[in-house]
């Protein structure tokens, strides 16, 4: 699971994305300070892992993890390839959802490539290149479509179909997301706007409320998510010993540092859950997307226990946490049998039995 961070040139990608990996790429004031994509993975930070852990004292702990990657600013005539063009938009191709950065801080010694700070433009300019870069795909994939639908092909014909509606929608400047189409009939075109989106505006220390209320309301028109933090800020914590960390944030009046919230958000921009395994060996935390069934959840911790299903053992972790032992669980009924129907929630935690399977 992949998240790219996007934006304009200068608006802190690296300096959040340093905060959020504690990283070490470079942050500098002029344009395309990162040319190649930086990745870092980060762990989600989820209480209940930790809650586990001081319940059943495991060798180790695992948390679940996302992958973030820092792409080179966007310019605008970037599908004409302007700045580093087709090279930025083939990195965003590659990754799973995006969190799209907008600069909401004012700053003389921080150059912005649009000459001032405002949101709305600096995010239109960004959605144009990127339904520019979808029209030009969609060209592309009705050329080889097209002449297979004239020879008959019913696949071809359907794909088609659902091709120039997207180019229609995309030519009256709308984003795929918002075409309302079936996914199904969407995802193997791996278009740019079909991805979901989080916007996350990097404020000041002090930030302008005016600024924020206006990213928000672009959100809300957008269907996407939006959290506002201070990169600057954020980028400090992040260097901190976790007890000064701990004492700065209880400073600064936050339970958490901003980017928790990032990160949260953008786990759950794509429908992500987590099951636990939980034991003397480990607690981990595995991620699983919502709407799994029971084999398909097993599958992520190794394809065998998938293909050799039988049955899982699960409780919430709501129980575990009250009632703190697992044989209590089991006096209680707390502990269910669950079969290759059952749908995963989230806070599960699972122990599945499996045949082995015949090499």
């Amino acid at each position: 699971m992949e998240i790219g961070i996007v934006g304009l040139p200068n608006v802190g990608k690296s300096t959040i994305f340093n905060a959020l990996t504690s990283g070490h790429a470079p942050a500098s004031n002029y344009p395309f300070t990162t040319i190649e994509p930086n990745v870092g993975v980060v762990a989600v930070p989820d209480a209940r892992l930790e809650r586990l852990e001081a319940l059943f004292h495991p060798k180790k702990k695992i948390p679940a993890t996302v992958r973030f990657v820092d792409i080179a600013g966007l310019v605008k005539g970037a599908a004409a390839g302007e700045g580093l063009g087709n090279k930025f938009l083939a990195h965003i191709r590659e990754v799973d959802a995006v969190i799209m950065l907008v600069r909401l801080f004012q700053d003389p010694d921080v150059v912005h490539t649009m000459g001032g700070v405002d949101p709305r433009r600096d995010v239109e300019v960004i959605e144009t290149e990127l339904i520019l870069a979808d029209l030009a795909s969609v060209d592309k994939q009705l050329e080889k479509v097209v002449p297979k639908g004239r020879c008959g092909d019913k696949e071809a014909r359907a794909q088609q179909a659902v091709l120039e509606k997207i180019k229609a929608g995309l030519e009256a400047g709308s984003t795929v997301r918002k075409l309302g189409l079936p996914r199904e009939a969407v995802k193997d075109f791996f278009l740019l706007t079909d991805k979901p989106v989080l916007f996350v505006g990097n404020t000041d220390e002090t930030p302008d409320q005016q600024l924020v209320s206006r990213l928000e309301a672009l959100a809300r028109e957008r269907g996407a998510g939006c959290v506002t933090l201070c990169g600057k800020l954020e980028a400090e914590i992040a260097q901190l010993a976790a007890e000064e960390r701990k004492a700065f944030l209880a400073e600064l009046g936050l339970s958490a540092p901003g980017l928790e919230r990032v990160i949260v958000a953008a786990y759950d921009l794509l429908g992500q859950a987590s099951f636990f395994t939980a034991g003397e060996d480990e607690v981990r935390a595995w991620t699983v997307t919502r709407g799994w069934r029971a084999p398909q959840a097993a599958g992520v911790i190794h394809t065998d226990f998938e293909k050799g299903f039988i049955k899982a053992d699960i409780y919430s972790f709501s129980d575990i946490d009250r009632w703190e032992k697992e044989p209590v669980l089991r006096e209680k009924g707390l502990i269910r049998s669950e079969g290759k129907d059952y749908l995963v929630q989230d806070g599960d935690v699972c122990f599945f039995k499996f045949s082995p399977v015949a090499k």
